[in-house]
């Protein structure tokens, strides 16, 4: 079973540092001022990017299990 991105929009704060960090995982939408997950799973994704992005989000509102 892979592992799962999410993300909380009730807590993501719009910074997009996690698009920076691993946009083939992360989108924004400027409408919102919030990022979403483009990749749920992790099948053809870089494990690391996905966890450097969720140490980098200042608020903690991404999962990946």
């Amino acid at each position: 079973m892979s592992k799962q991105v999410t993300i909380d929009q009730e807590e993501c704060m719009g910074c997009e540092a996690c698009v920076e960090i691993c946009p083939e995982v992360f989108g924004f939408d400027i409408d919102e001022g919030k990022a979403y997950v483009i990749v749920e799973e992790d099948g053809d994704c870089d494990e690391e990017c996905i966890e450097e992005a969720v140490g980098s989000c200042p608020a903690g509102c991404i999962s990946y299990e």
